[in-house]
């Protein structure tokens, strides 16, 4: 077959970093082979949990200290790589959890209020299938030898783990649980269960107990700024009345420090990082090596005790490397698949490139179009994803002056007669605009997690990934109407045009393309037990919820991706944007604006103490999760609209693999 080579040797360069980046991240999440690494499942009264078990050589035989670490709210188990890496290597075993409906879990119990639904009993109910175990250690009296540790609503869970096991111990007289070491999480939504800081802190008994309490987190460790509703600012936990509280009651206290109460020791740690960087951090990974080598002191004769050193970090570079490989590998998969009768109907002609604009007033109309592309979705990120009411008020009164305007334009055009052009671009706008008013006065029901849209954290992105494409397509109209249409372009310049047939092989061959990717996904973590990831960013295997729930998403977030990749090849139809430039259009108009949004937020955050947008603790966290996956997207976009002269194919593959990247990675719930 002709031109095969080069997509070849491509497709070999991709599996070469996914089969090279996994086998090397393997080596290092096991220490190299020191350590078994599984995933277990194990039913529950409230569903079914699951887990990343790390076993250490000898686990069977000797009986170990036991660390159920787990996730906050969006992630998995697998974000506590650094825990369950460092700890298992030394030693201990390891459960790196996913809490009910997140990850491989799945929770059955009913869900009113969903949020509430998956963290109170997650880690109690894991702690319960540890402990009866033959490789977890208890002691002569039968207490547990184990460790609760979380991030965020994690952090919850582990408290109020270890609050059910005191109130299991005034009956039973054992403690299922030694010691708890929470990251990112106060008393916050402990109290919402009722429970006051009296209460909180006599249930620690004397277990050694600790806190990562991160000086920016975004969300904790200041109640007062949290009452006022702008939590993200610069903070010092170990001064306020819950921290002392925590320590004891004392006057003043020293971060860092180890400080006796009731019998037990309990300290606060606190890094210079935001909340998501407490579990990419070596900072916060030495702290938490530091108080296992406290709190199990004296197990010395199982477990390594003052051991320095961390590998994790090796781990997730390797897993980094794979992902780029795997994300590489669509585009070779695609150009061999594309080689065959049925698949190769995607291609269709590529448009002429049009000249360059040549007026000032068309220039500015290129501009104009290419800035809001990129700066509106961040604009008003705030307002669309955390129903901001000064924003969406604002929003809504863009939409009323556009419908009133556009009006306007239109009933003008029929009295002066005016060219049919403006009478189909006015009447175009103003259709749209009534659409977008209608839609934004719906966030409410977006907004609600139901059976059928059970992604509690998906549903707002989604809102705003539509509302985007909506105000998006509004100015593409109007842009090419007033500028574009002059100088000859048509629905081909902009990659629309296409046959039924092309459309279907199209939708195909993106499918197809996402199997194979996926199978390759499977195949690695069957060999290897790792995925492919970097931080916040990752590729997981996934349940059959999430097929479910892709079907249902997959629908409403093509039609952004397809709009966004129209609004993309109406700035590159020039031949001006050949090359590195195209490229560059399109990763701006995708996250150009969200980028600057987090240069801003965060910039003064560390600078000046108080976040840009201090009322936005989730929004902003979510934002740094999309820049990755929409550098993607807009890489896609470009690449396969270059290949195929059209705009479907990237879109179709942006829309089902960008799409369950996010429900695999998120809370997911399963409504009863």
């Amino acid at each position: 077959m002709k031109n095969v080579k080069r997509p070849l040797i491509l497709l070999i360069v991709a599996l070469l970093l996914i089969g090279i980046g996994s086998a090397v991240a393997a080596s290092f999440n096991s220490a190299g082979g020191d350590v078994d690494v599984s995933r277990i499942y194990f039913d529950t009264e409230r569903g079914e949990l699951s887990g990343l078990l790390y076993k250490p050589e000898g686990a069977d035989e000797e009986a170990r200290p036991t660390i159920i670490a787990t996730h906050g709210y969006l992630n998995s188990g697998e974000m506590q790589d650094a825990q369950a890496i460092e700890i298992s290597k030394r030693g201990y075993v390891v459960l790196a959890l996913d809490m009910y409906d997140h990850g491989h879990s799945t929770g059955t119990m009913e869900k009113p209020i969903p949020f509430f639904s998956f963290w109170p009993q997650a880690m109690y109910d894991a702690v319960q299938y540890m402990y009866e175990q033959d490789y977890v250690l208890k002691d002569g009296e039968g207490n547990g030898i184990i460790a609760v540790s979380g991030h965020s609503m994690g952090g919850f869970s582990s408290t109020h783990a270890v609050m059910l096991d005191e109130v299991d111990f005034q009956e039973s007289g054992i403690r299922k649980i030694q010691s708890s070491l929470t990251m990112g999480s106060d008393y916050q939504w402990l109290k919402t269960l009722g429970y006051t800081d009296e209460q909180i802190n006599a249930s620690y008994g004397p277990r050694p107990s600790g806190k990562i309490a991160g000086v920016y987190d975004e969300f904790f460790f200041n109640a007062e700024a949290a009452a006022a509703g702008q939590p993200v600012v610069k903070k010092d936990y170990v001064s306020t009345a819950e921290g002392l509280g925590f320590l004891g009651g004392l006057e003043s206290a020293q971060a860092g420090e180890f400080y006796e109460v009731d019998g037990g020791q309990r300290i606060i740690y606190q890094p210079n990082e935001t909340h998501p960087w407490n579990h990419f951090s070596q900072q916060s990974t030495e702290y938490a090596i530091d108080f296992y080598d406290t709190a199990f002191s004296d197990y010395g004769n199982l477990v390594e005790i003052g051991e320095d050193g961390q590998t994790w970090m090796w781990k997730e570079w390797f897993s980094f490397i794979a992902l780029i490989g795997f994300f590489l590998l669509f585009i070779p998969v695609i150009s061999l698949l594309t080689k065959l009768p049925f698949f190769n109907w995607v291609y269709t002609e590529r448009p002429a490139a049009l000249s360059a604009p040549k007026s000032d007033g068309a220039k500015l109309a290129g501009y104009i179009l290419l800035i809001v592309g990129a700066l509106y979705p961040a604009l008003f990120f705030t307002a669309l994803y955390s129903a901001n009411e000064t924003g969406m008020t604002l929003l809504r009164q863009i939409s009323m002056t556009a419908i009133g305007l556009s009006g306007l334009i239109l009933l003008f055009s029929f009295v002066k007669n005016s060219a049919k052009s403006v009478k189909m671009g006015s009447g175009l706008i103003l259709g749209l605009s009534i659409v977008q008013y209608i839609f934004l006065r719906q966030q409410e029901r977006f907004f609600a997690t139901t059976e059928w849209f059970g992604g509690a954290t998906v549903n707002p992105i989604l809102f705003w990934a539509i509302n985007v494409a909506i105000v998006t397509l509004m100015i593409l109209v109007g842009y090419h109407f007033v500028s574009k249409k002059a100088e000859g372009a048509r629905f081909a310049n902009y990659g629309l045009r296409a046959n039924i047939k092309t459309i279907i092989s199209t939708f195909v061959t993106a499918i197809l393309a996402v199997i194979i990717g996926y199978a390759v996904l499977y195949l690695v973590d069957a060999i290897f037990q790792v995925d492919f990831r970097l931080w916040t960013v990752a590729v997981k295997t996934f349940e059959e919820q999430h097929v479910w729930a892709l079907l249902r998403y997959a629908p409403l977030f093509f039609i952004y991706y397809f709009i966004i990749g129209i609004s993309v090849n109406v700035n590159t139809a020039s031949s001006f944007y050949d090359g590195w430039k195209g490229y560059g259009i399109s990763i701006l108009h995708f996250i150009g604006g969200l980028i600057l949004y987090l240069i801003y937020h965060y910039g003064l955050l560390f600078i000046t103490g108080t976040g840009g947008y201090p009322a936005e603790s989730l929004s902003s966290i979510i934002v740094i999760g999309l820049v990755p996956i929409l550098l993607v997207a807009a890489v896609y976009n470009r690449c396969f609209f270059r290949k195929t002269g059209n705009v479907y194919v990237g879109a179709f593959l942006n829309t089902i693999l960008l799409t369950m990247i996010t429900l695999a990675n998120t809370v997911l719930y399963t409504i009863l």
